[in-house]
């Protein structure tokens, strides 16, 4: 027979050390910041993207934190590359992991090039025939792809064939051409060489700037010239050597992916470097903080939607119980990225020296 409570026995919450939600008062909001705020005493998703803003103003309020921003996803088409460019420009980011593909958009948004919405009575057929590459709701010109080939190709020609370089090579190389000759605009590759922030493409090749590079190797050999020496894990080690001086690891996510995985993977090739190659010392880093924004469910099984628990069994995060604090908000990035990093702009208007 199952044992009958008594009244006398139920907990207040209080005694338990339960914190308390709270009604969002809607006339004490006076601002992105204090919004945020308030939706830490809430429910649900509104909880979570309060969470965040404390996890990203404890990062950027600390000097010795490293942030790394991994981003996926059609982000520089849906137009958010500038607010990925506040949190470069404000030193809210220390690294950058995306796609090529992110880069690539963003170039051309970085030239003054633009992006067209799609109508829904324009069918892929008739788009494919006009030279519009369709994202969702929103059109890429393939004259924009053109032009940028042109500028990629005037940055490669100076690379000598026998220079091993990475993404972040390539990458710095655009923004210093960026820098140099759109000086009216506003860009993330721009932005990261201004501010000494390297940028990685694990996946380089995936990428119309990776196929842009191959098309350029196969014209310098039908020359009789050399062609460029790519070589992906002068990234691999380039990152890892910026994050094994870090005191602090931060990582913020913008969807998942290759990025993610590719930034998060520092912390078991520098175990498994040490043990199997017989080094001393304790040389292996873990991620204190994590903000990740992506609507995948965990469920599905793949590394997009899995949470920071389940990175920690893979010695990539310092677990809940050590001190590591860790958000995960599944929604639309368009819709809280831009709303976090302003929340943060008021609370911090620039990392901490």
């Amino acid at each position: 027979m199952a044992e009958i409570r008594s009244t006398e026995q139920y907990h207040d919450g209080h005694q338990d050390g339960l914190e308390p939600v709270e009604s969002l008062d809607l006339s004490k909001i006076h601002s992105f910041a204090d919004m945020l705020d308030a939706y830490r005493h809430t429910s649900f998703g509104a909880r979570q993207l309060g969470e965040a803003l404390s996890i990203l103003e404890e990062m950027a309020s600390d000097p010795d934190c490293f942030v790394v921003c991994t981003v996926s996803g059609a982000m520089t088409v849906a137009k958010m590359g500038l607010v990925l460019c506040d949190m470069i420009d404000r030193g809210y980011v220390d690294a950058v992991v995306s796609t090529g593909a992110l880069q690539a958009h963003g170039m051309i948004e970085g030239t003054g090039m633009k992006h067209f919405k799609h109508r829904p009575d324009m069918d892929d057929t008739s788009l494919w025939e006009k030279g519009y590459d369709r994202v969702y709701d929103t059109l890429e010109l393939e004259q924009n792809l053109d032009a940028l080939e042109l500028i990629v190709r005037e940055v490669l020609n100076v690379v000598p064939p026998d220079q091993p370089i990475g993404s972040h090579d390539i990458c710095r190389m655009l923004g210093e051409h960026l820098h140099e000759a759109f000086p009216g605009q506003r860009g993330i590759l721009k932005s990261a060489y201004e501010q000494k922030v390297p940028v990685y493409i694990p996946a380089f090749t995936d990428s119309e700037l990776g196929l842009d590079v191959a098309v350029h190797n196969r014209a310098r050999r039908a020359k009789g010239r050399g062609p460029i020496d790519f070589d992906p894990f002068r990234d691999l080690n380039d990152y890892t050597d910026r994050i094994k001086k870090a005191e602090r690891l931060g990582i913020f996510t913008i969807g998942g992916g290759v990025p993610r995985n590719w930034a998060q993977q520092v912390g078991p090739y520098l175990e498994i470097s040490r043990n199997r190659l017989g080094l001393e010392g304790n040389e292996t880093q873990r991620f204190k903080y994590g903000i990740r924004i992506c609507p995948e469910p965990v469920h599905w099984g793949g590394l997009s939607g899995c949470t920071y628990s389940e990175g920690t069994s893979w010695g990539k995060f310092v677990p809940v119980e050590d001190g590591g604090r860790y958000a995960e908000v599944h929604s639309d990035a368009t819709l809280v990225w831009p709303i976090l990093v302003k929340a943060l702009m008021e609370r911090v208007p620039r990392k901490a020296q």
